[in-house]
């Protein structure tokens, strides 16, 4: 039976899923870049494009939007968003401080601290009132949510009407071949490189076991769906080692 993501630790030892990642990315924080583009053999720049993209065509009429992204690590879906969404707001929450002190960093050199703001705080139960954000994004972040229901559920929350919804995350692809080398890299090369990187191996193991057993296509769907969202789609990227979900309130 396949393991439920919210079931899958970074670590073996005793505490939540929640402190676990936080403790997780605080580690990896100062590689995570370098790992993240050596991983996915830079295309995750071209998954943001697409990503962001679907966001700016949802709120071209919307004269200053404010956005949120959540999980939004070292910020830059946060700055992809802002960079494309005319007049755009972006607010982006993590539970990680390591990887905001990166993103802040990032912001800083870019002079976009007026437009960008990054606060420390857990996504499933987001510091925000009811109907505040025309959009709502996250890119590789729901596997990492404990409670993968509630975290849709407090999106959709801090959501306006008409609002979109964007989730990136990584999948598995469905091709045999295509997975052979697939679990070749995830399960061996990865590791291996990551641990080599950031001196975490468990943080790269970790991330094919969740890619794993996260909800993909229907089934992550269907979550969406029970949270409140309508017009659910689901595109997948690259093979489908990627997989681009949206929603509207």
């Amino acid at each position: 039976m396949k393991q439920q993501v919210e079931n899958i630790k970074p670590y073996h030892e005793q505490g939540s899923k929640t402190e676990q990642v936080r403790d997780m990315f605080d580690s990896i924080a100062p590689a995570y870049d370098f790992m993240n583009r050596a991983m996915t053999l830079g295309i995750d720049r071209w998954w943001r494009h697409v990503a962001v993209g679907r966001v700016a065509r949802h709120l071209q009429n919307y004269p200053i939007p404010r956005l949120l992204d959540v999980a939004t690590g070292t910020g830059d879906f946060a700055i992809q968003l802002q960079r494309s969404v005319a007049s755009a707001v972006v607010h982006g929450i993590d539970l990680s401080q390591g990887m905001l002190d990166v993103a802040r960093r990032k912001v800083e050199d870019r002079g976009l601290q007026d437009a960008i703001t990054f606060e420390q705080g857990d996504c499933l139960a987001l510091p925000f009132d009811d109907d505040s954000f025309d959009a709502v994004t996250v890119a590789f972040g729901v596997r990492n949510f404990e409670h993968l229901d509630r975290g849709y559920s407090e999106m959709y929350r801090v959501m306006r009407p008409g609002g979109i919804l964007c989730v990136l995350e990584l999948s598995t692809p469905q091709n045999r071949l295509v997975r052979w080398f697939y679990d070749l890299y995830t399960l061996h090369i990865i590791p291996w490189a990551g641990s080599l990187k950031s001196g975490d191996k468990s943080a790269y193991r970790y991330l094919p076991q969740s890619i794993a057993a996260v909800p993909q296509g229907d089934a992550m769907l269907d979550i969406m769906r029970k949270a409140g969202f309508t017009k659910c789609q689901a595109h997948t990227l690259t093979l489908g080692t990627c997989s681009l979900y949206t929603g509207v309130k």
